[in-house]
């Protein structure tokens, strides 16, 4: 120990001062802030249930009872009480609290939640976003599908980028009589189309039971153009003359439901206009347009051309052409043909009109009819008898068409 001279301030030497920081009494456990808010994800811990009451001379013992036995070891015991009760608050209360505590409804396990749209984030994340909207046009027949832009699509090619185009498809019956698709944007994960793709002849039941199938694709020169991902609309959720804008993550391919009803299978669809001309005297038949045709052949087209007759035909010479048009399954034609014929001899006609594929060197493939006139029934009936109640008004509708014609001799 080292003397000071009176007057001299105390000094401390390193070894004391250390003692004195280093050991200030009995080392405590350092509390956590999860010993204020106890969490118990499984359940109440087996140790805290309901507790017996204490006595009611138990919380009236005086402190100072218990102040001079107080030993270091005590503190901590302390702490520890102090943890307990914490943990017992979640049992039975040890004695009445001082107002009516609000009634905590039981805790319901939780469940998962499906996203709004059905898509998983990680197929989000990996394979992008598309973004387009969808109109039903009522009035004309036609389905038209905005593809406006996609983002962060999944890398197809060597250099980290694609080269996408959008497919569609209505299910049921995907073939390339309703395939369309935009065109290819070169070396890009963001494209930005801005396309417009229409489907002609949609009808209020194709809107009940059709589904559009939209797919995101990367094109290869040298190889088969490889799948990115997919998303399907069912047609009945659109409303008719209204835009419904879309922003969905795109999916892994999902199978095609191969065991279509045969009775939905069609031929495709054909847009008649009819109309009697007072001026001419004589029905005005035109031939507007096809739409997904059935392909006739091997490289999944066909080359249709529409044939029409006014049965019955006595003379045989009822019967008017088309121009054929190559490899195609959605033509369009917009050819008019005049029968003369008095407006009173209609009841008693009807109209006979064919689709067929033109082959050189072989007999022509039949692909579809339909027959309009008195026998008939449905729209078709109703056309014509539209026809004959509004002389000099042309009238447009839709037809399916079918593979076989009652009467028809189904050779060219």
């Amino acid at each position: 120990m080292t003397l000071r001279r009176r007057g001299e301030k105390a000094t401390i030497s390193i070894q004391e001062h250390m003692a004195i920081d280093v050991c200030p009494g009995p080392i405590r456990p350092i509390k956590q802030i999860s010993d204020y808010f106890p969490r118990f994800p499984r359940g109440l811990p087996p140790d805290a249930g309901p507790r017996a009451a204490a006595p009611p001379d138990a919380s009236a013992r005086p402190a100072a009872a218990s102040a001079g036995r107080r030993s270091p070891s005590d503190g901590a015991r302390e702490d520890d009480e102090d943890v307990d009760q914490l943990f017992g608050a979640y049992g039975s209360s040890p004695g009445p609290s001082p107002g009516p505590s609000p009634a905590r409804p039981p805790a319901k396990p939780p469940e998962d939640e499906p996203d709004a749209d059905g898509y998983e984030s990680d197929d989000c994340t990996a394979l992008g976003t598309l973004d387009f909207s969808l109109l039903y046009d009522q009035e004309n027949n036609a389905l038209h599908c905005t593809i406006t832009k996609a983002k962060g699509l999944k890398p197809m090619d060597h250099n980290g980028l694609a080269d996408p185009y959008v497919k569609l498809h209505l299910l049921p019956g995907a073939s390339k009589a309703n395939k369309l698709r935009t065109k290819t944007l070169r070396n890009t994960l963001n494209p930005t189309w801005n396309e417009t793709l229409t489907y002609y002849g949609i009808t209020d039941e194709d809107m009940i039971r059709k589904t559009l199938r939209i797919s995101v694709c990367d094109e290869d020169k040298f190889r088969h153009n490889e799948f990115i991902g997919e998303t399907r609309v069912p047609l009945k959720k659109l409303k008719a003359n209204h835009t419904k804008t879309f922003s969905i993550c795109l999916e892994k391919q999902l199978p095609v439901d191969k065991t279509e009803d045969k009775s939905l299978e069609e031929r495709g669809r054909i847009l008649i206009s009819l109309k009697y001309s007072s001026q001419k005297q004589g029905l005005l038949v035109g031939i507007v347009r096809c739409a997904h045709l059935a392909a006739m052949d091997a490289n999944g087209y066909s080359d249709p051309y529409v044939k029409t007759y006014l049965r019955p035909d006595v003379d045989k010479k009822s019967k008017h052409k088309t121009a054929v048009k190559k490899k195609t399954l959605n033509p369009e034609f917009n050819e008019e043909f005049c029968y003369e014929i008095k407006h009173g001899d209609l009841a008693k006609k009807s109209l006979e009109v064919t689709v067929w594929d033109y082959d050189i060197g072989k007999s022509n493939d039949f692909i579809g009819g339909v027959v309009l006139g008195i026998n008939a029934k449905g729209e078709r009936l109703k056309h014509w008898f539209d026809c004959l109640k509004n002389k000099d008004k042309r009238i447009e509708r839709w037809h399916t068409l079918t593979s076989e014609l009652p009467g028809a001799v189904l050779s060219d």
